[in-house]
């Protein structure tokens, strides 16, 4: 059995995805294979590093604290991106929270981040090095279109990897995983419509026409892929974890009176699933 773990992006809101993979890390459950997007990637990390809570930590002490993210890191030469990527993906986890790189290289499977390749429109799954003290192939996954500048990467250039590939659970049924565990950041029944942004893609990204007719076609794919994965899971070939609310958390909140209820309701839900989890899954008490 190979056993993948896919996780959506959702900026803040894979808070939820954070209470999750605490549970499946007080279980003792890694998988073979871990393949995310965006934020996913960000918060997996910590999961394959093995740091229950550290992304309740950071989150709580430092998303809503000014010093992450805003418009004013938007209009600093150096940074042009709506986070402050130096303090989010150097001071943070070099210093504040520690990630524990020498666990995350000790990981045996394969941990991919999706991208976009905004020359050709493909998706592209990037191993994150565990010496990547700078988090590229992280950052460039959670390269949000216009929040964002592009990302580049050996001579190619790079935005959020759920513009191509929103949650990416057929790659982990290419890579050959059987079991599939899909965490995603919205409610079951959620349904994406087109965002307002759409419309300024044409000119902030006129020189790469295919990342616009991506962002054009977006959320018919994304509700195609969901209705794919409500039919796999009912024929037991994956698995999904969803938020039963999220409570109208915006992907750029940082308060953790609104962050902090989604991240317990990951824990709740996944507690409460354990034992369907264990069967699919087929581990025996």
């Amino acid at each position: 059995m190979k056993f993948g773990v896919v996780m959506e992006g959702g900026a803040s809101r894979t808070i939820f995805s954070a209470g999750v993979t605490d549970v499946l890390m007080d279980e003792n459950i890694y998988p073979d294979y871990f393949v995310g997007v965006s934020a996913g990637v960000a918060y997996g990390a910590s999961y394959i590093s093995k740091q229950r809570g550290r992304n309740e930590e950071f989150t709580r002490k430092y998303m809503g604290s000014g010093k992450y993210m805003g418009a004013k890191y938007l209009l600093k030469p150096k940074n042009h991106c709506y986070y402050n990527l130096p303090f989010a993906f150097d001071k943070i986890p070099n210093e504040l929270v520690p990630f524990d790189y020498k666990t995350f290289a000790a990981f045996d499977g394969e941990f991919m981040a999706g991208v976009t390749d905004i020359v050709t429109g493909e998706a592209k799954y990037l191993p994150v090095p565990a010496d990547d003290f700078k988090w590229k192939v992280t950052v460039a996954s959670c390269a949000l279109p216009i929040l964002f500048r592009p990302v580049e990467i050996d001579g190619a250039l790079y935005l959020d990897g759920g513009i191509a590939d929103s949650i990416p659970y057929k790659e982990a049924i290419r890579e050959g995983c059987d079991k599939i565990i899909v965490i995603i950041t919205r409610e079951r029944d959620y349904r994406k419509t087109d965002e307002g942004a759409v419309k300024y893609m044409k000119y902030i990204y006129r020189k790469y026409p295919r990342v616009v007719e991506l962002m054009q076609s977006r959320a018919k794919r994304y509700n195609e892929e969901r209705d794919e994965m409500n039919r796999l899971e009912k024929e037991g070939k994956l698995l999904i974890i969803s938020p039963r609310d999220t409570m109208g958390v915006k992907r750029t909140e940082g308060n953790w009176q609104r962050l902090g209820p989604l991240y317990r309701q990951g824990i709740e839900i996944c507690r409460e699933m354990m034992p369907q989890i264990k069967e699919y899954l087929e581990i025996k008490n």
